[in-house]
């Protein structure tokens, strides 16, 4: 596994940049996530939805975090049905690209419109630092895709091949990646529907094709690949197919898997269990073990680089600006209005 950057690196205080030797820079995002969708090697991509959760997935050795609409509605309290806004998702994951040096896909859901709702979407997305966004071919507002006795409408294919396309044309990165989620096989649609539709994406500019299922087998994506005859990198969500070995799909050719929503599901017992356990005890002193030190977080906040900043950017001898200076007291005099008005005293200049 490729080594992980390593956010605790710490440099000597005081040491300057030599402007006239400038370093490497590093990769874009963007071409970060464009070389693994092409990398010839089968690569995982970790749910997150919020800064912290992307610091801790890139922290495991993650090369990629996928923004999980599930997960961000869920911890916004909300259902994965676009109950919270495109600007509010657009925010939280301006965070989690900020707190991360590895590249982001954002599930972007329908696109949260038609195709001008997508193309304004990528442009701010890029604005943001975003790498990639996944679009799903469902009408909006969007229902998720394993929720039992839901109804699965598809979008027209011409409609949702117009919408990839002003997805590519308006983006500004040529290394900015788009998506195409498939949804057919959700929607009981045919292999052969699903192959048509995966063609008219592909054709439209589709950076890659990410086939959806829930079945408890890779049947279904064994099937679309045994028929795809396109160099179109395919990507998987294995949620309900978690018993397959990871060496199936490399043996597919798949491209890309995403484990998308693991993050947020394991954080849910553990709040449940200490909440329920400090009820019933009215007490926190045996959570030793169950919670994180609060040096932990300190760390994952990056605080210690703010303490550096602070040696660096503050004075040695900071002015305290709470009260006026000695200097500035002996130019005030107090002045007390008359006694037939009652007031505040009044501070003027000499």
């Amino acid at each position: 596994m490729r080594n992980v950057t390593d956010r605790n690196r710490s440099s000597e205080t005081g040491m300057k940049q030599d402007c006239l030797q400038p370093s490497a820079a590093p990769k874009r995002k963007t071409t970060q996530f464009r070389n693994l969708l092409h990398s010839g090697e089968l690569e995982f991509v970790m749910e997150a939805h919020s800064g912290l959760s992307a610091r801790i997935a890139e922290e495991a050795g993650f090369h990629a975090v996928w923004a999980s609409g599930l997960s961000i509605s869920a911890a916004l309290g909300v259902r994965d049905s676009n109950e919270a806004s495109w600007t509010q998702v657009l925010d939280i994951v301006e965070y989690m690209a900020d707190a991360t040096t590895v590249p982001i896909l954002l599930d972007g859901d329908t696109g949260y419109g038609n195709f001008n709702n997508a193309r304004r979407l990528v442009r701010k997305l890029e604005q943001r630092g975003v790498a990639a966004v996944c679009m799903e071919d469902k009408i909006f507002p969007k229902t998720n895709s394993f929720l039992k006795g839901s109804t699965q409408r598809l979008a027209d294919k011409e409609e949702f091949t117009g919408k990839i396309k002003a997805a590519k044309d308006s983006q500004l990165d040529s290394d900015f990646s788009v998506v195409a989620r498939l949804e057919g096989f959700i929607a009981n649609h045919s292999l052969e529907e699903m192959l048509d539709r995966a063609d008219s994406y592909a054709s439209a500019g589709a950076d890659a094709l990410l086939i959806h299922s829930k079945q408890d087998t890779a049947d279904e994506i064994a099937s679309f690949v045994a028929h795809w005859n396109h160099e179109c990198p395919i990507v998987i969500v294995p949620t309900t197919y978690a018993d397959t070995p990871t060496s199936e799909f490399r043996k597919m050719g798949i491209s890309m898997a995403i484990w998308a929503n693991h993050s947020l599901r394991s954080t849910i017992p553990a709040m449940q269990n200490v909440c329920r356990q400090i009820f019933e005890e009215q007490s926190i002193a045996n959570l030793n073990g169950h919670v994180a030190p609060l040096s932990e977080v300190f760390r994952l906040q990056d605080t210690d680089e703010l303490a550096e900043a602070e040696k660096r950017y503050l004075p040695s001898n900071p002015v305290s600006h709470s009260a006026p200076t000695n200097d500035l007291r002996k130019n005030l005099k107090l002045v007390m209005p008359a006694k037939t008005e009652p007031s505040a005293p009044v501070i003027q200049a000499r």
